[in-house]
């Protein structure tokens, strides 16, 4: 079973299970903050990380990440570890999944399969890599063009792995709603003269996922 870090109220109707991202842990600047300010909005947050991820703290070596769709098994045991914490709690919270970048991405390749079972509500990606940086025809949509499970998707307007300007022509299934970020990069921070902070784009982007997953639960 993975180790959950745990954020949020223990009454919270609706928790959400997130994964880091390719080449950082759970424990990233970006991930903390994201779960203060959901578990400041009533949503509880259990952080997990993959095993290649894990085995860095242990080795000490950085094992480069698997491709993602090898990855779906080690998400459905986070999913089932998360249900065990919730349970072993008295917790009746509803289960949604997700995760930052290359999470978000692995847990929507498993998302329609557990939400089927009757497992999870719903699915939030932060910052969705939709193309390597650099390679914009090397896109990662064909799964999001049939995807059935209510989705939210933060996203940077200016995100290396898939813009405003860029995502706006994918044909993206009904399910999947976008939520876009003011001048945000992959990690939502906009650039100092455009108006916009890191403080209140994190903010808006809590505000987004907390409104779409209080309103499944």
């Amino acid at each position: 079973m993975p180790e959950l870090l745990d954020d949020g109220p223990a009454d919270a109707s609706v928790t959400l299970l997130l994964a880091h991202g390719a080449g950082a842990g759970m424990d990233t600047r970006f991930l903390a903050e994201m779960a203060g300010l959901l578990a400041a909005r009533n949503v509880r947050v259990l952080r997990f990380e993959f095993g290649y991820m894990a085995s860095r703290r242990t080795s000490g070596k950085r094992r480069p990440a698997p491709k993602a769709d090898s990855l779906t098994g080690e998400y459905r045991a986070a999913v089932t570890a998360a249900q065990t914490h919730l349970a072993a709690a008295g917790s009746t919270s509803r289960l949604a999944i997700g995760g930052k970048s290359m999470g978000g991405r692995v847990a929507s390749m498993a998302a329609d399969d557990l939400r089927t079972e009757g497992l999870v509500i719903g699915l939030v990606c932060l910052g969705y890599p939709f193309h390597p940086p650099g390679t914009p025809e090397a896109t990662r949509t064909a799964h999001l063009e049939q995807l059935q499970c209510p989705t939210l998707i933060v996203q940077g307007e200016r995100d290396p792995f898939g813009s405003r300007v860029e995502v706006q022509e994918y044909a993206l299934a009904p399910s999947i709603r976008i939520a876009w970020i003011g001048d945000g990069d992959h990690d939502l921070g906009p650039r100092g003269s455009s108006g916009f902070t890191r403080k209140g784009n994190l903010a808006a982007a809590a505000d987004a996922v907390a409104g779409f997953l209080l309103g499944l639960a």
